[in-house]
């Protein structure tokens, strides 16, 4: 429940709490507006000025947020570099953006949400203001006052404007019942109804009367095929006829009468060039639907400029429609990606965060995805005071469906017996399981080895890349494969070997993305090039070694964008 105090209502004007010691928005900034819901659905617009822009209960804020959980000092817009930034001013309940809490500042984009960490209270949308509108509704209004009523020019200027206005703060919907709205509002006709183009049909979207009323969609009549066809195949793109008495309406109309005058008006696909220049696609087949009036007036007079206001306004709501599919389409990108980067932390939060550096086992390890999250992934466990168990693991593919298979075989040997005699037994359990779960469409290379406080070694490679034991003497030696790939067939073997390490040995594991790695030319980085370096460092420790041989891969890359994951652990047999 809301704390005492009395009821939110609108915040006042930026003119109401102006702040001295703020600043205008300087120029080259593009001018933002906020658009303030508050709980009993109002909506107010408040140019994000000055800068920076206070957000707070008390009365100096330029948006005073009338609420008493929120605080004093909440939050401010700031702009930095041309953006526009939000930050929480440690206040008590959390700012969020688009459902995620705010630590410090976060960067506004267009349409983005904010609220204030309790529900029930204000959400703020920011958007850019469109300067171009005005411009444009200026230039019209000069060439085009004359030829109409003021009356109608006008309607449709402030309609325009809040359509315009709020087609990246409220529904697409709301949006086009203004837009119908206008229509009614220049032809004076009792009903209007806006059809969108769904993959070859025609769909009523918005139904509304000359009350500015909603109307159902039931109370369409006319046989929407019919009304397709003549869109089709109309001879101008932004006009057209139809002729109600062809198209065997039920004799059951709006007002028990079957005699009405229709005016349809198309709408169609726009596109934005790189010069940001709205314009037109040509074809009759990128016709989005169609806004389509009736009355039961006898005809309609389309002179005095009503035609072309109510082509301009056609072009306005095509211009919603597709700005409304770049933002969905924009805002399902952003929220994958939001998504992944919260996969990718969960990712990294798996793999060791300590690695032992002294005693006699040492290990240095890193996993750097090619994607937001690889498929890619190591772990270390000191099963028991004599022993040391360490797996590296490469999933076939990329992408959420690996990194989650890499994560579950991950778990799996961290709960794996740690003798020598189950390395075998663990192996095909696991391979059993992935194929019963994928069916062979997805494997997991994997190295596991088990080492031994007397410098016993024990391994299995099931399909892994081929790892190096690096003497301290300089001499490098491989570790083989011992059987399939995890996963790609039902029953598969899977052998165990073993080898005696000496003090100061390295055992260096990796994944196909560092011998894959390539340059900007498309030159990799290759085996012999690796061997090349563990044999020039092999008397440095794991730490040291794995720093080095990363970094030549850095260095070998140029920053290229690598197409695999990157995976290297170094264990050392210390002293």
């Amino acid at each position: 429940m809301r704390a005492g105090g009395p009821k939110p209502r609108p915040p006042p004007p930026a003119s109401e709490a102006p702040d001295p010691m703020a600043g205008p928005v300087r120029a080259g900034v593009r001018p933002a507006t906020i658009v303030v819901s508050n709980p009993s659905g109002t909506r107010v617009r408040v140019p994000v000025q000055p800068i920076p822009f206070q957000i707070g209960r008390q009365a100096e804020s330029h948006l005073v947020l009338r609420d008493n959980r929120a605080s004093r000092n909440h939050a401010r817009v700031v702009v930095e570099d041309g953006d526009y930034y939000l930050e929480d001013l440690k206040s008590s309940h959390g700012t969020c953006v688009n459902g995620v809490r705010v630590e410090g500042r976060k960067k506004l984009f267009d349409a983005d949400r904010i609220e204030f960490g309790f529900p029930d209270s204000y959400t703020l949308t920011f958007s850019f203001d469109d300067d171009e509108l005005h411009r444009i509704l200026d230039q019209f209004s000069t060439t085009s006052m004359k030829a109409g009523p003021s009356g109608h020019l006008q309607k449709l200027r402030a309609l325009v404007e809040v359509a315009r206005a709020l087609q990246n703060s409220l529904s697409t919907e709301d949006v086009l019942a203004a837009v119908v709205d206008a229509a009614l509002s220049i032809t004076g006709f009792d009903r209007g109804f806006l059809l969108l183009n769904r993959r070859g049909s025609l769909e009523v979207s918005v139904g509304r009367d000359r009350q500015s009323g909603a109307l159902s969609k039931d109370s369409f009549e006319v046989p929407p095929d019919m009304l397709y066809e003549a869109l089709l195949h109309r001879r101008e793109l932004l006009s057209m006829t139809f002729n109600p008495a062809s198209a065997e309406l039920s004799n059951s109309t709006m007002h028990g009468e079957d005699l009405r005058s229709v005016v349809c008006i198309p709408l169609v696909r726009m596109r934005t060039g790189s010069s940001e220049e709205t314009c037109l696609i040509s074809s009759t087949s990128d016709t989005v639907g169609v806004i389509f009036l009736d009355s039961l007036q006898t005809a309609l007079d389309l002179s005095s400029g009503n035609r072309e206001l109510l082509q301009t306004l056609a072009l306005e709501a095509s211009t919603v429609l597709e700005n409304a599919r770049l933002l969905e389409h924009e805002r399902t990108r952003r929220r994958l990606e939001e998504e992944l980067g919260i996969a990718r932390e969960i990712q990294a939060s798996l793999l060791p965060r300590k690695l032992p550096k002294d005693g006699w086992f040492r290990a240095a390890g890193s996993s750097i995805p090619s994607h937001a999250v690889g498929g890619d992934c190591f772990d270390v466990r000191h099963a028991t005071p004599d022993t040391w168990t360490s797996v590296v693991t490469d999933v076939s593919g990329k992408g959420v469906s690996s990194a989650l298979l890499a994560a579950l075989v991950q778990g799996s040997f961290l709960t794996a017996s740690a003798l020598a005699t189950d390395i075998e037994s663990n192996m095909s359990r696991i391979n059993a399981f992935l194929y019963e779960r994928t069916e062979g469409e997805k494997y997991a290379t994997v190295f596991y080895c088990l080492l031994r406080g007397d410098g016993t070694l024990y391994w299995s490679n099931a399909g892994h890349v081929t790892p190096f034991v690096v003497r301290i003497s300089g001499e490098i030696r491989a570790l083989q494969t011992t059987g399939m790939p995890l996963g790609m067939l039902g029953e598969a073997t899977f052998g165990v070997e073993q080898i005696q390490l000496q003090r100061g040995d390295k055992i260096v594991a990796y994944s196909d993305g560092l011998t894959e790695a390539q340059d900007a030319s498309g030159r990799f980085f290759e085996t012999s090039r690796l061997k090349g370096i563990l044999r020039e460092r092999c008397g440095a420790s794991a730490q040291l070694l794995h720093d080095v041989l990363m970094q030549e891969v850095q260095t070998f890359t140029g920053g290229a964008v690598q197409t695999d994951d990157i995976t290297a652990l170094v264990i050392e047999y210390g002293p």
